[in-house]
């Protein structure tokens, strides 16, 4: 009897590459000249790097300007580690952010796991002009932030918004922002490359290098040709309808919601993490379609991964960046979650490979592990 693939289902980590990309990348390592070289061979690999640089714009709906960098960390540090103003951050911004501006100002949650529009409001008029950093889609739980909503609140009061959409570019459009952050290998395309899109380069300060003066290093430009052609793949005016080859995302929500609600554990809902309980259309809403946070009360999370990894399925414990760490996390704790509770939580993440079979063989997995708990606790 064969044995059943496994199931891969931490796409918040990194997504397998898609065809699309590897074969583009594969095609653009024969341009194997550095892009600012003046010859001939220079110009076509710059050429090739101008025509990705357009194409990832044209693809994301971008209309400003747009400097490669090596990931969303260092998209991160450019717009936020070079700065002379206040920095304020939403609490549950990725562990980066705090890294590139430790002493930054931090922005409270307020109800359904929203960014508090009176802090953010107080914050700017405590002081000069800030730049306000709120992700767009959190890592760990999947809350969407309705990131154009503050966009001209804090431009009246002078400040500039930045939000790091990693979990979202490609998969719903951009929000109204000043600086958005986007990662490649998030989507699909390959790992070590991603993009600080600007709406004025003025904005930032030069150090020199390339990529209009604000980074060094020679550009990397099979991963940028590659992220151009995963970008391709989606079309963000269907999108949360499927990604490309998987069944409706919206099915999947519904889908999840029936099953939780069948389990009937009389536990609440909260900051974005789901438990074995009876979910509301409400408690969806505000959640993107493809990253969830479930929670079995007493059994560690730890333990949930060992068992379903034995069954197949790969699943993560948060954060691939903090799983690791014996902290609680930081972004549980801004929703609200309890230690306890951030503890025993898994985070389930879909991408461009997902199956509905796959969601089906999780879901058994996942409520015979629910079951379980539940039986031990009676």
């Amino acid at each position: 009897m064969s044995q059943r693939p496994r199931i891969y289902l931490d796409h918040a980590a990194t997504t397998p590459i898609l065809p699309a990309a590897k074969a583009a990348m594969i095609e653009a390592m024969d341009r194997w000249a550095n892009p600012s070289s003046p010859h001939a061979e220079g110009r076509a690999a710059r050429a090739a790097l101008e025509d990705a640089r357009e194409r990832i714009k044209r693809a994301l709906g971008w209309d400003g300007e747009l400097i490669f960098t090596s990931g969303a960390t260092e998209a991160i540090e450019i717009a936020l580690g070079r700065t002379d103003r206040r920095v304020l951050v939403s609490a549950v911004e990725h562990d980066a952010v705090f890294r590139a501006v430790p002493d930054a100002h931090v922005l409270p949650i307020a109800k359904r796991g929203r960014v508090s529009a009176e802090a953010i409001d107080d914050a700017l008029q405590a002081g000069k002009a800030a730049i306000v950093a709120i992700q767009h889609v959190n890592s760990e739980t999947g809350v969407e932030q309705p990131v154009g909503d503050y966009a001209s609140q804090v431009r009246a009061l002078g400040g500039l918004l930045v939000s790091d959409c990693s979990q979202s570019a490609g998969k719903i459009p951009l929000p109204d922002a000043d600086m958005l952050v986007v990662s490649a290998h998030k989507l699909g395309g390959p790992p070590g490359v991603g993009a600080l899109l600007v709406r004025d380069l003025a904005m930032l300060k030069a150090v020199g290098g390339q990529e209009f003066g604000y980074r060094g290093g020679t550009q990397n430009l099979p991963a940028a040709v590659g992220f151009a052609a995963a970008l391709e793949q989606f079309d963000i005016r269907e999108f949360p309808h499927s990604f490309p080859g998987s069944p409706p995302m919206v099915s999947w929500l519904g889908h999840l919601g029936n099953f939780l609600r069948d389990l009937d554990w009389d536990i609440q809902h909260q900051g974005g993490l789901f438990q074995p309980c009876a979910v509301s259309p409400d408690d969806l809403a505000f959640k993107c379609g493809w990253i969830l946070a479930l929670t079995i009360p007493g059994m560690s999370a730890a333990a949930q991964l060992i068992q379903l990894d034995a069954e197949g399925v790969s699943v993560s414990s948060g954060s691939a960046c903090s799983s690791g760490s014996l902290k609680p996390s930081r972004a549980m704790k801004a929703f609200g979650v309890s230690d306890e509770d951030a503890r025993c939580t898994i985070r389930v993440s879909f991408g461009w490979s997902t199956t509905s079979d796959d969601i089906e063989v999780f879901m058994g997995a996942w409520g015979n592990l629910a079951s379980e708990a539940r039986c031990r606790a009676a």
